[in-house]
This record gives structure tokens, C-alpha cells and sequence, in this order.
């Protein structure tokens, strides 16, 4: 008699869950990215001086976009998409080199041809990168991951206390929603039953911005003025133009947005227990490039891997991509409807960062988990993690510190991601796979060390 042959468990980033779960965990996923989505067409269209409504513009492109790269990431087409729980968003790397780019002449036209090179130089990039993935063995992707995490948080300490630029930033107003805010989140996660213990993040928000509205911390004023609909359009502020001093800056922006993107997928890799193999990443950071390449088509810039949402996955232990999938798709209808983006723009800064202090804290604690892994005895492997943690720290910790360098070196080196990643690769080559001297530790652990 035939005998039915055992069906397949489904991986956990594979399953489909409910759809009132689907919407619940992918408006949370939103609203963690959400302000840092936004800050960088702020940024750039600020420095350039653009009309409100060009500003406008810029965001929605930008919503829209970035729905599109999560799904492409996430869901994936042929070699194009690592399919992991991976939001999507504008890299903060190619802010300087964009605002130099936009101000001395070029204008939003020669950003985009520089944006559109430099996708096209990640596609065919991503092959090589995939190769490289035998240089981050858990001493490397453990200490990245720590640097990613704790080069976060004062992102959420700037949210908590007010917003960057704010004119109450560090009010002890702030500091309390936003310790109101972490308070609740820590509450629900403890106490309350699985499913709200997954929504976590997502009801601390929901509760501080109810308390938030009496309070007068926030302004509902954008949604009135916004549109119902807004459709991006390709090559809105004119067509690109290619100018060589830009590209090539834009070029050293993707190699630092690609060695960013591998620590973030390689960390979202161990959180999800799907490790990320050479062709996973090339796949990954293939999807990068095309996205990057429709930012410079419909008006907005180069894509990223978004590390705020990598503790996120980490913290609520949802690894279903449809989830974040499902984020994608509310980004593209935020894209479309302006009205909606406003009310989501309305979610006060220190709301944020009292759910930040939590998901950010939890990609560096992940770091920390891979690093249990690690064999420190008789080796140099806690140096390796000391100076490159270090080095990393240096241009979050003290931002105008590489001022006076040029500005490739501040491209690099000004993230503190970029920074760390690249020193951690070096030192372990360096102590763990060059040969050492005759009698040293390093030397004669050099087989094991080799191997972590």
C-alpha cells in the first residue's frame, strides 16, 4: 500500500500568517520606519531650497518607492530579492554627497543620473560582494550587528527628546512620553497575551499617541493641506544628467550602502535562522541596485537595507517576510495617498523613540548573542571586536570628526555601519587568517580562530 510521503514544515519567513495579523504587524513595521523614511527627501529638499509642494513631492515619490523596493526584497523576481523580513528605505550615506551634488549647480537633475549609474554599478557589483560572504564569520557579522544597533540609538534618543531641530527639543515633556511609551511596550511584551506581545511596538505607539492628542504634542494641520492622490511621475524635475565628479561620489555611496545592506541581511539572517549564503546576498543586494535605480527614475534616491526595522524582527520574533511584505504595500499606498502620509507624519518624534529605544537596543543585543558564539580565549578576536566597535563609534559619538579629510574619506568613514564592518574584516584577516609570528597567541590559535 502506497504511503503519503510527509509534508514539508513551512520555514517561519515563509508563512503566511492571518490577514488581521498581516495588517497589524506591517503597519507596526511602517511606523518604525516611517520618520527615518521621510528624513532624507527633507533633508536634501531643504538644503536645495524646494517649494513646499516640491518637498511634497519628494516624500511621496519616495512613500511609493520604497514600497516597491521592500516588495521586490522581500517577495522577489528571478535573482532579484533576498526574500527575508528586509524593509526597504533611502540610505542617510548619500545625503552629503546629494546636498553637494543639488547645491553647486547640478540641481536634482545630475543627483538622479548619479543615482541611476550608481544602481546600475550595485547590480553588477552584487556578484562579487556574494563572493566576499567567507570574510564575515560570527567574530565579524556579530561585531557589525552590535555597531548597527548601538549607532542607532541615538537616533531614538534625538526622537525622544524632541526631534532633531525641534524648538522643545530636551523637554522633560518629551523624555516622559517617550519613557511613557517604552514603559508600554515592556508591559505588553511581559504581561499581555502572544499576539499583542508580537504588536508590542505597534500598541505603544497606538497609546502614546492617544495621550499625545490632549496634550497638544501633535499636529494634524499637514493633513488638510495634503492630497487624496498624488502619482509620481518619471523624471519630474527634468531629465537626468551625468556628470562625472558626481557619479564617482555616488559610486563610493554603493559600496557603502552594499557593505551596510550585508550586515543587515546577514544580521536579519541569524535572527530569522536562515542564514544568508553567497547567492542569497548577491540576490539581496541585487535588489538594491534595481531599486536604486528606480529612486533616480521616479524622483527619489538611493535604497537601502533599513536597520531600524532588522530590531523589529529581533524584538517581536515575527520572521514571516509577508509581513514585511505586507509593510511594502502600505508604504505604496501612502505613496499614492498624501492625505494618509500626513496622518502618519503626524505620530510625535518622542513616541517614536521611546518604541526606538527598544528595537534599536535589540539589534545590538543580537550582536551580542552572535558574539557568545566566538571563542576569545588565547586569540586576539576581543581586540578585533574592541577597535572595530571602536571605530565605528567614533562618527556617531563625534559626528565633525573626519571634517577636515576629503569628502570620499567622509563617505565612508562618516558611517559608522561602513566603518566598523570594514575595520572588523580587516583586523580578522589580520590576526586570524595572515600567518603570525612564531610563539604568539595569535599564531598558535590561529586554526580555530580561523574558523569562528
Amino acid at each position: 500500500m502506497a504511503t503519503t510521503a510527509p509534508a514539508h514544515p513551512v520555514h517561519p519567513v515563509d508563512e503566511v500568517p492571518p490577514v488581521r495579523h498581516l495588517a497589524a504587524f506591517g503597519l507596526q513595521h511602517v511606523l518604525a520606519m516611517y520618520a527615518g523614511a521621510v528624513a532624507v527627501p527633507l533633508i536634501v529638499g531643504g538644503a536645495m531650497k524646494l517649494s513646499p509642494a516640491d518637498l511634497a513631492y519628494l516624500i511621496t515619490a519616495d512613500l511609493l518607492v520604497c514600497g516597491i523596493a521592500t516588495l521586490i526584497q522581500c517577495v522577489g523576481f528571478w535573482r532579484f530579492g533576498v526574500r527575508l523580513p528586509i524593509m526597504q528605505g533611502c540610505t542617510f550615506a548619500a545625503v552629503s554627497p546629494m546636498v553637494l551634488i543639488g547645491t553647486t549647480g547640478g540641481g536634482l537633475p545630475a543627483i538622479y543620473g548619479s543615482v541611476i549609474v550608481a544602481g546600475l554599478a550595485i547590480v553588477l557589483l552584487a556578484p562579487v560582494f556574494g563572493r566576499l560572504l567567507r570574510f564575515f564569520p560570527p567574530l565579524v557579522t556579530g561585531t557589525v550587528i552590535l555597531i548597527i544597533g548601538v549607532s542607532l540609538l541615538p537616533v531614538a534618543g534625538n526622537w525622544a527628546a524632541g526631534g532633531v531641530g525641534a524648538k522643545d527639543f530636551g523637554e522633560p515633556k518629551n523624555l516622559a512620553l517617550a519613557g511613557f511609551v517604552l514603559a508600554v511596550v515592556l508591559a505588553v511584551q511581559r504581561f499581555a497575551p502572544p499576539f499583542l506581545g508580537r504588536i508590542a511596538v505597534l500598541v505603544g505607539i497606538a497609546v502614546g499617541l492617544a495621550v499625545a492628542v490632549p496634550f497638544g504634542f501633535t499636529d494634524f494641520g499637514g493633513v488638510g493641506d495634503a492630497d487624496w492622490v498624488g502619482i509620481s511621475t518619471p523624471f519630474h524635475f527634468g531629465t537626468p544628467t551625468f556628470h562625472a565628479s558626481a557619479i564617482v561620489s555616488m559610486l563610493v555611496v554603493a559600496l557603502v550602502t552594499m557593505t551596510e545592506t550585508t550586515g543587515d541581511l546577514i544580521a536579519v539572517g541569524e535572527m530569522t535562522d536562515r542564514k544568508v549564503e553567497p547567492r542569497t546576498l548577491a540576490d539581496g543586494l541585487r535588489a538594491d541596485g534595481l531599486s536604486t535605480v528606480l529612486g533616480g527614475v521616479f524622483n527619489t534616491f538611493p535604497y537601502t537595507a533599513f536597520a531600524q526595522n532588522v530590531g523589529l524582527v529581533g524584538m517581536t520574533r515575527v520572521r514571516s517576510r509577508w509581513v514585511v511584505a505586507t509593510a511594502g504595500g502600505i508604504l505604496v499606498l501612502l505613496g499614492l495617498l498624501p492625505k494618509l502620509g500626513a496622518v502618519v507624519a503626524a505620530v510625535p518624534a518622542p513616541v517614536l523613540g521611546g518604541a526606538g529605544l527598544v528595537m534599536f537596543g535589540t539589534v545590538a543585543a543580537s550582536g551580542l548573542r552572535t558574539l557568545a558564539e566566538v571563542d576569545f580565549k588565547g586569540n586576539n578576536n576581543l581586540t578585533v571586536v574592541a577597535v572595530s566597535v571602536a571605530v565605528g563609534m567614533l562618527p556617531v559619538g563625534v559626528p565633525t570628526i573626519y571634517a577636515k579629510f576629503p569628502d570620499w574619506f567622509q563617505t565612508v568613514m562618516n558611517s559608522g555601519i561602513s566603518a566598523g564592518c570594514l575595520t572588523a574584516i580587516v583586523l580578522n584577516l589580520l590576526f586570524n587568517h595572515l600567518p603570525g609570528k612564531a610563539g604568539s597567541a595569535g599564531a598558535a590559535a590561529e586554526p580555530k580562530a580561523a574558523s569562528v
